[in-house]
């Protein structure tokens, strides 16, 4: 019975210690988030205003041939970009991530198009180094907090596999969009070649008008690359906040959880002990009677 004590008293210590790392996680991850959301709202106007941009050049030019959008009939070959994390305890952030990145390979594989990953966070990096997978390409360092010269140089690498004469033929990005702190999805974008909306913003807001020198190609040599930069920017903060908030709810659940054992060892030793009691009293009933049994028989 005293052994029993002992264990339920040291698992109780090794939950505690476990509850105070997971609280601070989350509490950690709460700050960060709203660092994180700032970031991601101050990138807007610039993607929203280099978005108008490039579709006012585009709508202004009676026929746009640009290498960055146009497809290809037979396209061979395709780039997709996995934004994970640099860091565990976040959930089921990655492994959703890479779910949704081995389906979109298969799709592609099931069009005759071969997939190659450019990944970016070491547990996309790992997962694919496990499975001896190449990669076109592999950042970590920043998940938490990316730059913007870490987008131009992701997007530096991916416009010039798209560009090389024997690389690939298309661009997909698979990254987790922030929606609200309970709330993150896994999306899929196709970045490359270039779809451009031709018609006005909603609400009626009119697209820009440009006059070009000295023509509109040499303006979308500029601009195109400055906007994929921008598309890939607004995924890495959009993934760093979702991140985040995955690590706040899956830290929270853990030290829900802790409590909860705690709670369930502190009963067991608790109902322990009371049996530990109600033996050792008895033991000494039962002396007592054995000795007053003694006692008048002696008599």
């Amino acid at each position: 019975m005293g052994a029993q004590l002992r264990l339920l008293r040291r698992r109780i210590k090794s939950v505690k210690s476990t509850a105070k790392i997971t609280r601070a996680q989350e509490l950690i991850a709460s700050s960060r988030i709203v660092r994180a959301q700032l970031r991601m709202q101050a990138a807007v106007p610039y993607e929203r205003e280099i978005t108008r941009a490039v579709t006012g050049v585009v709508s202004n030019t009676a026929s746009v041939d640009h290498p960055l959008t146009v497809a290809k009939e037979r396209p061979a070959k395709a780039a997709v970009l996995i934004v994970t994390s640099d860091s565990g305890f976040c959930g089921g952030f990655n492994a959703n991530l890479l779910r949704e990145a081995e389906a979109l390979a298969g799709l592609l594989r099931s069009r005759g198009v071969e997939p190659v990953p450019f990944v970016t966070g070491r547990k996309g990096v790992a997962w694919h180094s496990f499975r001896n997978r190449a990669m076109g390409g592999q950042w970590t360092g920043f998940s938490r907090k990316p730059s913007y010269s870490d987008a131009k140089e992701i997007a530096g690498a991916l416009i010039d596999a798209f560009s090389a004469d024997d690389g690939v033929d298309e661009i997909h990005i698979v990254s987790t969009e922030f929606v609200s702190m309970l709330t993150q999805e896994v999306v899929v974008k196709r970045i490359l070649p270039l779809v451009v909306e031709e018609s006005p913003e909603k609400g009626g807001t009119p697209l820009p008008y440009f006059e070009f020198e000295p023509a509109a190609g040499e303006v979308l040599d500029k601009l195109l690359p400055r906007y994929v930069e921008s598309r890939i920017f607004t995924a890495l903060l959009q993934s760093a906040a979702s991140e985040e908030a995955a690590r706040r709810r899956a830290m929270k659940s853990a030290t829900d959880n802790a409590n909860e054992l705690i709670r369930v060892f502190t009963q067991q030793m608790n109902q322990a002990r009371q049996a530990e009691i109600t033996q050792e009293i008895s033991e000494i009933v039962g002396g007592a009677n054995a000795l007053a049994d003694a006692a008048a028989g002696k008599e």
